[in-house]
């Protein structure tokens, strides 16, 4: 990748694992779209993002966690080629414009342990299963909705306490160092006023 500008940092060391989903064909599109955008596996966020995440550093170690980044700047064309593969409401922004993840405004992650095991979670990160990118791929949404609500911060069920128990701390970590949470999304953070941010082409 050519040198960022210096208001972007690429994330990467320990305690953090980057698997940035878009750069592999196992997510909802069922394409790497970041792969074919010559974009690839790389977490970049612009410098007010990583000032809030570099705070995790210490928690991270002490409590023996890592923290996995399935999303943070997504680049406009790929964001623009996302929504072609999905068109329908409730996956992807209308626009680049109006993500924060095309701001480096944004990320998506969930905590692993030290061996690098993703901790449990109401739902995968996306909501995603092969199953259910199939079925949005063949334009069927419906199931995928009912499912999709495990996935809100709000949702709670006995047999699931520990991946409740996990979707509140990552969000009291998360929140603690100053980002927001969605509602709707228990693995995605934004920086506040994070649309403000200037759309970098990186």
């Amino acid at each position: 990748m050519k040198k960022l500008p210096k208001d972007y940092i690429e994330i990467n060391g320990d305690p953090f694992i980057i698997s940035m989903m878009y750069a592999i064909p196992q997510n909802m599109t069922g394409i790497a779209v970041y792969e074919k955008v010559g974009f690839g596996n790389h977490a970049i966020v612009h410098k007010d993002m990583w000032e809030k995440i570099v705070k995790l550093i210490p928690i991270l170690k002490q409590k023996k966690l890592k923290l996995k980044i399935f999303d943070a700047y997504r680049p406009p064309l790929a964001h623009k080629m996302l929504k072609e593969i999905i068109p329908m409401d409730g996956f992807f922004a209308a626009n680049p414009e109006r993500s924060q993840h095309c701001h480096a405004t944004a990320v998506d992650v969930c905590l692993c342990d030290e061996n690098g095991n993703e901790l449990a979670y109401p739902t995968k990160v996306d909501a995603y299963t092969p199953y259910f990118a199939k079925q949005i791929q063949e334009g069927k949404t419906d199931e995928f909705f009912a499912h999709l609500q495990k996935a809100r911060h709000d949702y709670n069920a006995p047999e699931i306490a520990e991946a409740v128990k996990n979707r509140q701390f990552l969000k009291q970590l998360m929140e603690s160092v100053g980002l927001e949470s969605l509602p709707h999304e228990w693995w995605h953070y934004n920086l506040p006023g994070g649309r403000d941010y200037p759309m970098p082409e990186l």
